[in-house]
C-alpha cells in the first residue's frame, strides 16, 4: 500500500504541535520548521500528481481495512489537483508572511498555518463525506485562529460572524450525515454510489433531503448565494496573507460539490441527479451580481477584493452546475486561476495599505515604490477581471464556451460578461485612485526647523525582495496558466473525464484488499 497519501495529511498534523509547543518562543526556529514542511509538502503534492497523472485511482486504507468499513484515502487526478494548489499557494503565502513580519504578531501563527493546510488536505484526499465533516472542522478551528491573529475589535467582531455562520453550517452537516446514514446505512462515498441509486424513487424522500441539506452546507463553504454574506466581511478585517490563503477555502466547498454531487448523486441518483444543477445555476447567477456590485461599490480595498471572490466563486460555480466533462474543465481551469488571482491581489494590498493610513480608497501622498505597486495591482487586476493577456480571460472563455445550452446560454454569458464590466469599471476606479491621482498630492512644505529629508523620512520602507516575490511567484504562476493553458487544458480535460467515471472510482475502492 503506497504510504505517500497518507504524507500531506500527517506531516502538517505533525508538524503543527511541535511548533506550537517546542518553538512558539523562538519565532526563527518556527519559521525554519514551517517554510521546511510547506517546501515538503509541495515536494510531496508534486509527486502524487505524478502518480495520478496516469488516470489510475490510488487508494489508502487505514489500518489496511476495506472500505467501506475503514476510513480510506482517494488519489485521483482531481485530488491531486488540488493537494498541489493548495500546497503551491502555502508556500507562496508563507513567504510573505515571514517577510512583512505578520507571523511575528502571534505566538500561534505557525502552527495554526500547519494545521490549516492538515484540514484541506485532508478534505480533498477523504473518501468518506464523515471524514469530509471532520475535515471541516479542523478547517474552522484553524481559520479561526488565522483570522482574529494579531486581534483587534473589528477583527474579533468578523471571527465572531465567521465561526458562528460556519458552525451552523456544521450542525446542517451533522443533520445530513444523520439523515443519509439512516437512508443507506454508509458514509463512504463510493459506497453511496451503489447504493443510492438501488434506492426506488417513491422512497428516496429522505435521500433527497440529505443531498439539498449537503448543497446547502457546501454553498456555505463555497460562498453561494444566500449564504455569501459572511465572506466580504471575514476576509476584509483577516490579515492579508491570511485572507491569501483563504482563497483555497472557498475551493473546498466547489470541490465537495463537485465530488460528492457528480459521484454519489450523478446521473442514474433516483431524485437527485438534477437537484444540483437545479438550484445551483440560478444562485451562481445571483452571486456573480453580487460580487460584481460589491467591487463596483465598495469604498475600501480589502472588501473590494472580498467581493471579487464572491464573483469568481460564482462563474466556477456556474461551470459547475452545468454537471458537464467539458464544463467541469473549463470550471476547473479558473478554479486554479481564480485561486493565485486572489491570493495575490491581497497580498498585494497588504503592501500597500501598510505603507498608507489604511485601506479607504482616497488619495494620500504617493508612497516610495508607488509604480511598482501600481503595476502589480494593474496586472492582478486584469487577471482578476479576465481581461487578456493573463489567465483569467482564458478561464472566462473557457466557461462560457462551455454553456451553450439554449436554458443557460442568456443568463450565463449576460451574468459572466456584465459581472467582468463593472468588476473591471470597480478595479479601474480604486487603482486610478490608490496610485494615480495620489500622484497628484505634493509634500507639504517643511516647516521652520524641519528639511525635505526629515519630511521623506516619515515614508515607510522600502518593500524588500521578499515581499514582492510572492506576489511576482502568483503572477508568474497566472501567467504560466496561460501560455501552457493547451497542456493544462489537456491534463483537465483527462481529469472531468476520471471524475465523471463513476464505475472506476467505485470499483478502485471497493475493491478487496488482496488484490490492490
Amino acid at each position: 500500500m503506497m504510504h505517500w497519501i497518507i504524507l500531506p495529511v500527517v506531516l502538517p498534523a505533525l508538524l503543527a504541535p511541535v511548533i506550537g509547543f517546542v518553538m512558539r518562543h523562538d519565532i526563527t526556529l518556527a519559521r525554519i520548521a514551517s517554510v521546511a514542511g510547506t517546501v515538503l509538502l509541495l515536494a510531496i503534492a508534486l509527486g502524487l500528481a505524478y502518480m495520478a497523472a496516469d488516470g489510475t485511482t490510488h487508494v489508502y486504507r487505514l489500518g489496511n481495512w476495506p472500505a467501506p468499513f475503514g476510513i480510506v484515502l482517494v488519489l485521483d487526478r482531481l485530488s491531486a489537483l488540488m493537494v498541489l494548489l493548495t500546497s503551491a499557494l502555502a508556500l507562496i503565502v508563507l513567504i510573505h508572511a515571514i517577510s512583512t513580519g505578520w507571523d511575528a504578531r502571534g505566538r500561534h501563527f505557525h502552527a495554526l498555518f500547519q494545521f490549516q493546510l492538515m484540514g484541506i488536505c485532508g478534505a480533498f484526499l477523504t473518501g468518506d463525506i464523515f471524514n469530509l465533516f471532520v475535515f471541516f472542522e479542523v478547517l474552522l478551528i484553524a481559520s479561526y485562529g488565522l483570522m482574529i491573529h494579531s486581534g483587534g475589535k473589528d477583527r474579533m467582531r468578523a471571527g465572531l460572524q465567521y465561526v458562528v455562520m460556519n458552525l451552523a453550517g456544521s450542525t446542517l452537516f451533522l443533520f445530513a450525515l444523520g439523515t443519509l446514514y439512516a437512508s443507506t446505512g454508509t458514509l463512504n462515498i463510493a459506497d453511496l454510489a451503489l447504493r443510492v441509486p438501488e434506492i426506488p424513487a417513491e422512497e428516496a424522500a429522505l435521500v433527497r433531503v440529505a443531498a439539498i441539506l449537503l448543497m446547502i452546507v457546501f454553498a456555505v463553504k463555497a460562498a453561494l448565494f444566500p449564504v455569501q454574506f459572511w465572506l466580504p466581511a471575514s476576509y476584509s478585517n483577516a490579515p492579508a496573507p491570511v485572507a491569501a490563503l483563504f482563497a483555497i477555502m472557498t475551493k473546498v466547498g466547489a470541490y465537495a460539490i463537485l465530488r460528492v454531487h457528480t459521484t454519489v448523486f450523478g446521473p442514474g441518483s433516483p431524485g437527485t441527479e438534477d437537484l444540483a444543477g437545479t438550484w445551483l445555476f440560478p444562485a451562481a447567477i445571483v452571486t456573480i451580481a453580487l460580487g460584481a456590485f460589491g467591487v463596483l461599490g465598495a469604498r475600501r480595498l480589502m472588501p473590494l477584493i472580498a467581493f471579487s471572490v464572491v464573483g469568481s466563486m460564482g462563474t466556477l460555480l456556474v461551470a459547475v452546475a452545468v454537471f458537464s466533462t467539458t464544463a467541469t474543465t473549463a470550471a476547473l481551469y479558473y478554479m486554479v486561476h481564480s485561486t493565485f488571482a486572489a491570493a495575490c491581489l491581497f497580498l498585494i494590498a497588504d503592501l500597500v495599505v501598510t505603507r498608507r493610513s489604511g485601506d479607504a480608497l482616497q488619495p494620500e501622498l504617493p508612497t516610495r515604490q508607488n509604480g511598482l505597486f501600481a503595476a502589480l495591482f494593474f496586472a492582478a487586476a486584469i487577471a482578476m477581471a479576465g481581461m487578456p493577456p493573463l489567465s483569467g480571460f482564458l478561464g472566462k472563455l473557457l466557461v462560457l464556451d462551455a454553456i451553450r445550452e439554449p436554458g443557460l446560454i442568456g443568463w450565463a454569458w449576460s451574468a459572466i460578461l456584465i459581472g467582468s464590466l463593472l468588476t473591471i469599471i470597480g478595479f479601474a476606479r480604486a487603482g486610478s485612485v490608490l496610485f494615480w491621482k495620489s500622484t497628484a498630492i505634493t509634500v507639504p512644505d517643511a516647516e521652520d526647523g524641519e528639511t525635505e529629508d526629515s519630511a521623506a523620512s516619515i515614508q515607510p520602507p522600502l518593500a524588500t525582495v521578499g515581499q514582492v516575490a510572492p506576489v511576482m511567484l502568483a503572477l508568474a504562476v497566472l501567467g504560466g496558466l496561460a501560455i501552457f493553458a493547451g497542456p493544462v487544458s489537456a491534463y483537465l480535460d483527462n481529469t472531468s473525464a476520471q471524475l465523471f467515471d463513476r464505475a472506476g472510482y467505485v470499483e478502485a475502492v471497493l475493491s478487496p484488499v488482496e488484490e490492490r
